[in-house]
């Protein structure tokens, strides 16, 4: 009995800002101004088919670039001493410490076309190049901002792997790659299935960065359902149909994820 009243705050918490929230996006979804039932808007979010993709490749795009650089860091933390592990996690997390739209806004300082990066690469006759307002910047703004999100989770389940497993590995006979393939990726999945939802999710709905770091050209999902409630194209039923679409999208790409999860196969 005790048990549920301290779930309570928690319960209340969910109810206010999670499920009130989401009946309301449903209900401007599939309403209009009057509050008649009308399926116009979330029809009228096929016109958009062209961002989705844009946004969902994108995102693909920032996540597989983030595992390539996580998977190896995430192991090299999980090997060193426990007293070199916190001083490196720190560092991993040091620019997590700072606000995010002054990070990205550094971005947009270094890529600028009279920015430090181009300066370097015209002192070396190489520039200038066009850096800022492109989608190569907003995969790096997305990539910079989340990759925490990869090398924790990762971090978190390689540190328990027990390293006599790659000692009787190699023993077996293994090499270094049969040992990566058939020891190290099988039982660090869940820590990738983990890390990929973290980052992907947060990619794909992103409008900040999108909008420093790619400019008008570069029009994501979040931009467009930002467009719909504070743009001068004011339309917060659009907005929450493109929203609702949004949602279901990040759900099946989640359930696809979790089907590669061992310990919810075990479940099931």
């Amino acid at each position: 009995m005790k048990l549920k009243y301290l779930s309570s705050p928690y319960l209340v918490w969910m109810v206010v800002f999670i499920l009130v929230p989401l009946l309301m996006i449903a209900y401007f979804a599939f309403t209009t101004d009057s509050g008649s039932l009308t399926i116009k808007y979330l029809s009228d979010v096929g016109q958009y088919a062209n961002i989705f993709v844009r946004s969902i490749w994108l995102a693909l795009i920032a996540t597989v670039i983030c595992l390539i650089i996580a998977y190896p860091v995430a192991f090299i933390l999980s090997r060193m001493d426990k007293h070199r592990q916190g001083t490196m996690l720190m560092i991993v997390m040091l620019p997590m410490w700072m606000n995010f739209l002054l990070r990205t806004y550094a971005w947009m300082t270094l890529l600028a076309n009279n920015g430090i990066i181009n300066h370097l690469l015209a002192l070396a006759g190489l520039g200038p190049v066009k850096l800022i307002n492109t989608s190569g910047a907003v995969v790096l703004g997305m990539v910079y901002n989340y990759l925490p999100f990869m090398i924790l989770p990762l971090y978190s389940v390689m540190e328990k792997i027990d390293g006599s497993l790659f000692e009787a590995a190699s023993d077996l006979g293994c090499s270094s790659s049969q040992t990566l393939f058939r020891v190290i990726i099988p039982l660090s999945m869940p820590g990738i299935t983990s890390g990929v939802t973290m980052v992907f999710v947060p990619a794909i709905s992103t409008f900040i960065i999108s909008r420093m770091l790619g400019g008008g050209s570069n029009l994501l999902i979040g931009d467009l359902i930002e467009m719909q409630f504070l743009g001068n194209s004011y339309n917060p039923h659009l907005g929450a149909a493109i929203s609702l679409v949004l949602m279901v999208i990040i759900l099946v790409i989640m359930t696809v994820m979790n089907q590669f999860d061992p310990d919810d196969q075990v479940l099931m």
